[in-house]
């Protein structure tokens, strides 16, 4: 048996070979990409999560806040100041009533400095907007810690 003959009877060992390896760099390649974005993440929970307790509340869940919030911030980075977003925010500082007895209250500055917060680690480019609407507010203490 002649060795160029062995050789091309077993071309598709090679071939297969050659596929399998450019297969597994191209899944290494995104599975460091995801595991860089996802460190990426749980820094930036961890910090908002720390800014979360200095405020006064508890800790909470980083895996929940990766999840929600990624590397981008998500929702909450979307155009913040917008007029929606003010209004809903606006909604959500009210007595807790539905409907016909909703009544504007005076929010917890705490509560309402959160969502800052989020924008200052998440996309500190659209906060500024954001602290103008929010110092148009009126705020106090008015939760007990």
């Amino acid at each position: 048996m002649s060795p160029t003959r062995f050789a091309s009877e077993h071309k598709w060992i090679y071939i297969s070979a050659i596929v399998l390896l450019v297969a597994l760099a191209v899944i290494g390649v995104i599975n460091y990409t995801s595991v860089r974005k996802t460190n990426e993440a749980t820094d930036k929970a961890n910090q908002l999560a720390d800014a979360a307790v200095a405020a006064g509340y508890p800790r909470p869940d980083t895996d929940t806040i990766v999840r929600t919030l990624g590397t981008d911030g998500g929702n909450v980075c979307e155009d913040p100041g917008s007029a929606l977003k003010s209004a809903l925010w606006k909604i959500n500082v009210s007595n807790g009533a539905a409907f016909v007895g909703q009544r504007p209250v005076i929010g917890d500055t705490q509560a309402l400095r959160a969502e800052a917060k989020i924008l200052q680690i998440y996309c500190p480019d659209k906060l500024d907007d954001f602290q103008d609407r929010l110092d148009d507010l009126d705020t106090d203490d008015t939760v007990r810690r």
